[in-house]
């Protein structure tokens, strides 16, 4: 509490007491404070786009002439500086403002070149003693002819120093770069855009002063977000340009791929504005715990320097992928709004604008700066002719002014004496003086006349920009079409009218247990169809591997691959990769390889699909020693159990389906025996059974081919013929096609019939098929080869050739 003087009386103190409303003075007292915060914070100028602390960020810099062809120096250095000249608001905050001019995924064209952590979309930036920093290529473009009277300048926060009030800007700093802000009362929120379509439009706008929003918006269709995406729908943004304020949505861009054979996943590639993949991460995973969100099995992000952004979200078996995305979509920051709010201040006052008012704020500011950087340079030539003028009246006779300036008591008297002589002005008269006279001597009047010449010719030029308003227009026009070919870049983020119709009202979350086919290829792919429509023959076929066998099955349902070795193994039709509708005979190039799915050791191969359905069909089993086995249908839980003991030396050559009992078990040996008997000749075993005999097998020989037939269907037998002594692949030899019905009923255990007479140099049936026709075989590269016509089995007619026979297309169960 002060003192009271002894001078005072209580009168005296009465009368200095000032009564004030207290409503009043806060009143005024916020107004003040909201004003400051309005002015020298949080909005930026119309202009330049850029809040006072970014503005004096860039003119600080400058002036230490951390240009981008300098070293970079400590960014605590860049804000001492800041802060002790123009910006006493603590070195907080103009750290943070020096951070986000210098991040990528913030600045559509960042105005600060940073060295050092800067931060990321997850994680803050290091302190300031850790980092670097220096102007960027495009701050060139910001603070370019500062020095050429092209703007006010002011005074700083003491008085001591002179700062910009805006800055040249060379471009539309405001829409190129965006900016958010609060201030008391207002707010700003302005997404990033792309260089060449703003100037674009600011280039139009001074070609068609009258122009419209729509024409402008041919050349601004959106924004343009630093890091891409996929902005939805385009009415708010048209609302925005039009009144100042509107939103739209943005989406990440993630694309559906086979993570593993047997896994689908979601790849996103990138994200909204200002989303970080740990932000996203961590918001599935709390709608995973909660029971939210469904369908996903893992999230990993493999996000690196070289290749970018990329989250890899696994879908679980069973989920559709494309509805999975669209939950995503709904229910987590991959999809986000941004809230357009373009408030700026227009010469010191708040306002709200549209596309159209702040390019032509731009436009005229602009104008403005080229018109006084010209009225510069034109006084400044002037001043320079005036000087080169005065030399070339002295150099006339530069002995008379040696002498006139030798024969002078001082300057003065020299300064006049030249002045009354050569006819000089004052300030010629002091440049003569203040030059050394072995300069002077080394002036020739060819150059000076040359120098007179090159300066009346620019300031005709000058002149000429001023006096016409058309051409001022053209030289600013021109000037920012010269910025937009050195800063720009291609546009990054899609527009798309809209997202069209969820994918969760056309397919359900999980996939439905649909009837289809799995088809195993003879090189081991496997995969199935996306419905159980008939398998068809004919039609486009592209080159592939045969298909050796195809099981009808359901989307949920479960098939057993047989092996060589006698083994069944359980695989989920849900994990195999879904083939297109087809189209013609089915292309197995989409497939996954069988390795994904099974581990066969080496000398054990696939041999068959089969159903494992509870209710479905029995499984008949043929061996290249001739047994046959029907299996009875129990099948235990594990993944994987014998369904054949078998002898030493032997393998399963062919496995097929009983579905009535009806059918034929059918063997076709090396040395072209056929046999076919009865299925219900073959009474089923246990999975410990070791079959019975099914063909006689001659010394030497082996079983080529077997499989179950059904005798009711119009089939085919095809046999090819070649010489063991060739290399595979090699042997000359002939295709034959036989009728099956052409073909008797033997006993089982007998040696059947003839099915085809080797020519001269074959020995050996080298592949042999029956089936349902029509059937094509596939050769050498995957070229479908036309079969011969099917004629009796004795007349020993066939189509010879080298093709080497790799199956038999389109199997029917």
């Amino acid at each position: 509490m002060a003192k009271r003087t002894t001078s005072q009386t209580d009168e005296e103190i009465a009368e200095n007491i000032v009564d004030i409303d207290v409503g009043l003075e806060m009143q005024n007292a916020f107004l003040e404070y909201s004003v400051s915060v309005i002015h020298s914070r949080a909005l930026p100028d119309v202009r330049d786009g850029l809040k006072p602390v970014q503005r004096r960020i860039l003119y600080s810099t400058s002036e230490m002439g951390l240009r981008p062809d300098k070293g970079h120096v400590k960014s605590s250095r860049v804000v001492g500086d800041v802060m002790g000249k123009y910006h006493p608001h603590g070195d907080t905050a103009i750290y943070d403002a020096l951070v986000r001019m210098a991040q990528p995924f913030t600045m559509r064209l960042p105005l600060v070149d940073g060295h050092g952590n800067f931060g990321s979309l997850d994680d803050g930036p290091a302190a300031s003693r850790y980092t670097e920093a220096r102007l960027a290529p495009a701050a060139l473009a910001m603070t370019a002819s500062l020095d050429e009277d092209t703007v006010d300048f002011v005074p700083n926060y003491d008085d001591q120093l002179l700062q910009p009030g805006v800055l040249p800007a060379s471009y539309p700093n405001l829409l190129v770069n965006g900016v958010s802000g609060i201030a008391v009362g207002f707010a700003t929120n302005m997404p990033p855009h792309n260089l060449v379509e703003v100037i674009g439009a600011a280039r139009h706008l001074i070609a068609h002063p009258n122009c419209s929003l729509d024409d402008l918006m041919k050349f601004v269709p959106g924004p343009d977000l630093p890091l891409g995406g996929r902005i939805v729908g385009l009415d708010g943004i048209r609302d925005a340009y039009l009144t100042g304020k509107g939103t739209f949505r943005t989406r990440a861009t993630a694309r559906i791929e086979k993570i593993t054979p047997r896994k689908s996943g979601i790849v996103v590639t990138e994200l909204p504005y200002l989303v970080g993949p740990e932000k996203v991460i961590e918001r599935m995973k709390t709608l995973v715990q909660g029971k939210k969100l469904q369908g996903i099995s893992d999230v990993k992000d493999l996000t690196d320097r070289k290749h970018g952004l990329r989250l890899v979200i696994e879908v679980k078996n069973g989920f559709n992928p494309e509805a999975v995305l669209e939950q995503l979509y709904k229910l987590t920051p991959m999809e986000d709004s941004f809230g357009i709010n373009n408030v700026a201040l227009v010469e010191g006052q708040p306002q709200t604008l549209g596309l159209k008012d702040l390019l032509r704020h731009y436009v005229e500011f602009r104008i403005d700066v080229v018109r006084r950087r010209t009225a510069f340079r034109l006084r400044k030539a002037q001043d320079q002719l005036h000087l080169v003028e005065g030399l070339l009246i002295a150099i006339l006779d530069i002995d008379e002014v040696i002498q006139l300036i030798r024969s002078s008591e001082d300057t003065a008297t020299a300064r006049a004496r030249l002045m009354d002589v050569f006819d000089l002005s004052e300030v010629q008269a002091n440049h003569i003086l203040d030059l050394q006279l072995r300069r002077l001597t080394k002036f020739s009047r060819l150059e000076l006349e040359q120098r007179r010449d090159e300066l009346q010719k620019q300031i005709e030029e000058l002149e000429a920009i001023l006096g016409d308003e058309k051409l001022l227009h053209r030289t600013v026009s021109g000037e920012l079409a010269e910025v937009a070919k050195k800063y720009g870049t291609p546009r990054r983020t899609v527009l798309l009218e809209s997202a069209g119709n969820p994918v969760s009202t056309a397919a359900p979350l999980e996939v439905a247990d649909d009837p289809c086919w799995v088809l195993l290829s003879s090189t081991g792919l496997l995969a199935r169809t996306s419905n159980a429509e008939p398998i068809p023959a004919e039609g486009p076929r592209a080159k592939h591997d045969a298909v050796v066998a195809a099981v009808r099955t359901t989307a949920r349902g479960e098939v057993g691959l047989v092996t060589s070795l006698g083994r069944m193994i359980r695989i989920n039709a849900l994990e195999l990769p879904t083939l297109p509708p087809l189209g013609g005979a089915p292309s197995l190039s989409g497939g996954a390889p069988l390795a994904a799915y099974v581990d066969l050791p080496r000398g054990e191969e696939p041999v068959s699909v089969v159903s494992l359905a509870a209710d479905g069909p029995g499984l008949a089993l043929g061996t290249a020693q001739g047994v046959v086995k029907r299996v009875t249908a129990d099948q235990p839980k594990s993944h994987d159990w014998e369904v054949i003991s078998l002898k030493p030396g032997d393998t399963v050559v062919g496995a097929g389906q009983v579905v009535t009992g009806d059918e034929d078990l059918v063997f076709v040996t090396s040395d072209a025996q056929l046999l076919r008997f009865a299925a219900n000749s073959v009474r089923p075993q246990g999975r410990s059974g070791g079959g019975i005999a099914g063909v006689r097998v001659n010394a030497g020989q082996r079983v080529a081919w077997f499989g179950v037939v059904d005798p009711s269907r119009d089939a085919i037998v095809v046999t090819a013929s070649g010489s063991t002594d060739a290399l595979p692949g090699t042997q000359p030899g002939a295709i034959k096609a036989t009728p099956y019905a052409e073909y008797p009923t033997k006993g089982r255990g007998t040696g059947g019939v003839r099915a085809h007479r080797f020519l001269k140099g074959e020995d050996t049936l080298v592949l042999a098929w029956v089936g349902a026709v029509p059937a094509r075989a596939s050769g050498a590269g995957g070229v479908a080869i036309e079969l011969p016509e099917a004629n009796g089995r004795r007349d020993g007619s066939g189509v010879q050739g080298s093709a080497v026979i790799t199956g038999i297309g389109s199997p029917q169960s």
